[in-house]
């Protein structure tokens, strides 16, 4: 025990660093464990969507959205999800998926729909991204030029 000490104290930094590492880790492992939505990969996402009808999310801004998105995807932006959340209110009982550009902004947007009373939230894991690197369909709206 007195090695142990004496080796934190000449070693600070590496035993700071285990440390955080350490935090990190079980930070991780019990917010997966607490969460009450699940991720889906993209394919298993495709998979969902061709067994029942699956409402998408999608939470990036409208720039982002207008780039590429999921066909039939509803775009309501995380930064105007609480103003905008009563939109959804007639997808409540079915299976809800939520996307943004890599899997960041989901989560708080699954959070939020869990405590409003959504029943099936699924995040898309990797988010569009990972949805584009498989090259599964997307659409690309043009913006709309204001005259």
């Amino acid at each position: 025990m007195d090695q142990m000490i004496e080796f934190a104290r000449n070693h600070w930094i590496l035993f700071s660093a285990l440390g955080l590492t350490v935090y990190l880790l079980l930070h991780d492992l019990f917010e997966t464990l607490m969460r009450k939505y699940a991720t889906l990969s993209p394919v298993r996402a495709v998979e969902l969507m061709n067994t029942a009808d699956v409402t998408v999310i999608d939470v990036r801004e409208p720039a982002e959205y207008i780039g590429s998105h999921i066909e039939n995807s509803i775009n309501v932006p995380s930064t105007k999800f609480d103003q905008r959340i009563h939109e959804l209110e007639s997808y409540k009982n079915g299976p809800v998926l939520v996307s943004c550009e890599s899997g960041t902004r989901s989560p708080k947007v699954c959070n939020r729909l869990i405590k409003e009373g959504f029943q099936n939230v699924y995040l898309l894991k990797g988010g569009i991204q990972a949805w584009e690197d498989l090259h599964l369909p997307i659409r690309r709206s043009k913006p709309k030029h204001r005259k």
